[in-house]
């Protein structure tokens, strides 16, 4: 009997114009393919227009589904994942106010699941991932140690049209590697935590 894939949701956390986010989530997609017994899927946030968060009732106690068919659409597939890679700039010392907007919506989904982050910015975006991963933990989520940072000095003349984003990607394959196979470890043992 074959055993179930593991399934890994990759979040595209920009949607601004000219954004670089797109770029890395579809090579980190890529990386993530090559292991064998998962299945990945990008979720971008330009196909899930949410409203900023503004309901009554936090999503940690709600008994229903919220109304707004985007937040329905995204609150399914994170239901659906065992696993996220977050893709993040960094905006003033933190993530874009569009991916801590989307995790906002969504709670019980989110618990006692890996999470995995690849940044860009001036210092890597380490700052970004810093304040994501307070929010993992809140949100009962194992955030792992691995994480992907493209530092400033090679992130900048991609976003400049000085070097390719091939180029830049390059430098990171390794640790991509090294990040996905720690994430896959965490999936497989949460996985299987859950279903007892």
């Amino acid at each position: 009997m074959e055993k179930t894939k593991l399934n890994i949701k990759i979040i595209t956390g920009s949607t601004r114009e000219g954004r670089f986010s797109d770029k890395a989530t579809a090579w980190i997609a890529e990386e993530a393919k090559k292991q064998d017994g998962v299945t990945v899927e990008i979720l971008d946030l330009r196909d899930y227009e949410m409203p900023f968060f503004n309901e009554a009732v936090s999503p940690s106690f709600k008994t229903e589904p919220y109304e707004n068919e985007a937040v329905a659409r995204f609150t399914k597939k994170i239901e659906e994942g065992d696993a996220f890679i977050m893709v993040t700039p960094e905006y003033n010392h933190s993530t874009s106010g569009v991916l801590k907007n989307a995790i906002d919506w969504v709670s019980p989904e989110w618990n006692n699941k890996p999470i995995a982050f690849v940044s860009y910015g001036s210092v890597g975006g380490a700052r970004a991932v810093e304040q994501l991963r307070l929010i993992a933990v809140e949100l009962q989520m194992a955030p792992i140690r691995e994480a992907i940072h493209m530092n400033g000095e090679q992130y900048f003349p991609v976003v400049m049209g000085k070097s390719s984003a091939d180029d830049l990607f390059a430098n990171y394959v390794e640790k991509a590697d090294a990040m996905i196979k720690q994430l896959l470890w965490w999936t497989s043992t949460l996985k299987e935590a859950r279903s007892k």
